[in-house]
């Protein structure tokens, strides 16, 4: 089935080039359309508790038969020629810039090593979660939780009570630190591709982004606090001595300054040259931002010692899977989008009524809800394109007219993608690496009720204090 699905892609991109890109009428779909979307959605969500061996092994292959699913009958009842410039659009437009971007800071933040060990305290920890909630918008939450995971993991292996460390790690940096830029999560960088400005994310994030982690700081170094006084007789036996931090691979740092700046040249220099393959307008700009990044991660790889990423345990599984499921992702999202363009004329018109008043304008507080609360539980990404389109579909009207959903559906996505370990890419990965360690993490749902508990009555005061 891999093979099948490998082979029929190229199959569909070498058709005709004189196709027109696929003008959907969502009014006219049905939402059977969307069932494969909703299939990989889940399966995300669930295969990884219920089968989490043979979804290790054959995730691609699920991913694979539900792109499938929809591309085969999408080709039969639209024709080859609009099936290939759908898949065209999804590839050009979407995904490629946006597994680059995740691709670059993966690379060059596995390059740079964080050696030592320090002494755990309340302190010391909630610093480390500072830092890193800091990093998490330059570097992405995937490439500083990545960073900094490890030195915080050995700085705490002789404590007994660590579970509420990796839990609040995986809540500032895994996610809400990388809410004020593009750089930070891949939500508001997809965000940025569909025309947002880089400085209006900074702008207008960085007040529900510094209330939410001052708060959550403040909220750990108290629960840090009380379970480090009863550790006295634990905290006398460390497995790993202190010692001084050393940082390794310090060329890579000027790297990520790189990718900074190669992101803000494609959205300041605009030099109005673009190309069109099959109906779907390619931007000079974009794409020397994605050969620039290609260009520094590759040099990450040339410059970096081998023993430095051995010392980050760095291996390319992560972003191979987060490449399988988004590639089937951004294919089959397409129907869904349509429909909610189509607003109270398409078979979402509940939706629609629901996030919208009587006078038609969006209801920023259900926009917040429903994107943070869909982007919990499904993927914090996806889940913002589709409320992006349901709001307007266009940057321009979101960011002139009306700024206060277009900060709802940010601050949704980004926040409460903490809300489970499936919200964003980087909360498994760091469950993994913490098990790894021998911390025994909570269960799905054991994960839910500290995130439920702690997060969920902070989440309503920020929708008090913004959007009512």
């Amino acid at each position: 089935m891999k093979f099948l699905f490998k082979a029929c892609l190229p199959l569909l991109l070498l058709l005709p080039t004189l196709a027109q890109a696929a003008d959907l009428d969502g009014a006219s779909l049905s939402l059977t359309w969307a069932i494969p979307f909703v299939g990989i959605l889940l399966s995300i969500a669930l295969f990884p508790i219920f089968a989490p061996g043979f979804w290790h092994h054959h995730f691609g292959k699920i991913v694979a038969v539900w792109t499938l699913a929809f591309l085969i009958p999408f080709a039969v009842s639209f024709g080859l020629h609009d099936s290939a410039a759908l898949v065209v659009h999804a590839l050009l437009a979407e995904y490629i810039p946006f597994i680059i971007l995740l691709f670059a800071l993966y690379t060059i933040s596995g390059g740079i090593l964080v050696w030592g060990n320090l002494h755990g305290s309340p302190a010391l920890n909630t610093g480390l979660l500072a830092l890193g909630t800091l990093l998490a918008s330059l570097m992405g939450t995937t490439g500083a939780a990545m960073l900094l995971i490890r030195p915080l993991l050995r700085a705490n292996d002789n404590r007994k009570h660590r579970v509420h460390v990796v839990v609040f790690f995986i809540f500032l940096v895994a996610n809400i630190g990388g809410g004020l830029t593009p750089l930070g999560d891949p939500p508001l960088f997809l965000g940025f591709l569909k025309g947002v400005d880089f400085l209006w994310t900074v702008e207008h994030m960085a007040a529900p982004v510094a209330l939410l982690s001052a708060a959550l700081l403040a909220i750990f170094y108290l629960v840090d606090r009380y379970f480090y006084a009863k550790e006295d007789e634990v905290l006398t036996r460390d497995p790993s001595p202190d010692s001084p931090l050393k940082l390794f691979g310090k060329w890579n740092l000027l790297l990520v300054v790189g990718v900074v700046g190669a992101v803000l040249m494609s959205g300041v220099w605009r030099p109005g040259i673009r190309f069109d393959v099959m109906g779907t307008p390619v931007e000079l700009q974009n794409l020397v931002r994605d050969a620039l990044l290609v260009g520094l991660a590759l040099v990450s790889l040339a410059i970096t010692p081998k023993q430095v990423r051995a010392g980050n345990e760095f291996d390319w599984f992560p972003i191979l899977e987060v490449g399988k499921l988004f590639a089937g992702i951004f294919v089959t999202i397409a129907p869904a989008i349509a429909i909610l363009r189509a607003g109270s004329e398409g078979q979402l018109a509940g939706l629609v009524a629901m996030v919208s008043g009587a006078d038609g304008q969006p209801i920023d507080a259900w926009y917040f809800w429903l994107t943070g609360l869909l982007s919990g539980f499904l993927d914090n990404a996806p889940t913002y394109l589709v409320f992006f389109n349901l709001a307007a579909g266009d940057a321009q009207v979101l960011m002139q007219q009306l700024p206060g959903t277009l900060l709802a559906i940010s601050m949704g996505s980004v926040f409460m993608g903490a809300l489970t370990y499936i919200g964003n890419a980087p909360n498994f990965m760091v469950k993994a690496i913490a098990e790894q360690r021998g911390v025994a993490m909570p269960s799905f749902f054991g994960y839910l009720a500290w995130s439920c508990v702690i997060l969920l009555p902070l989440f309503v005061l920020l929708s008090l204090a913004f959007f009512l």
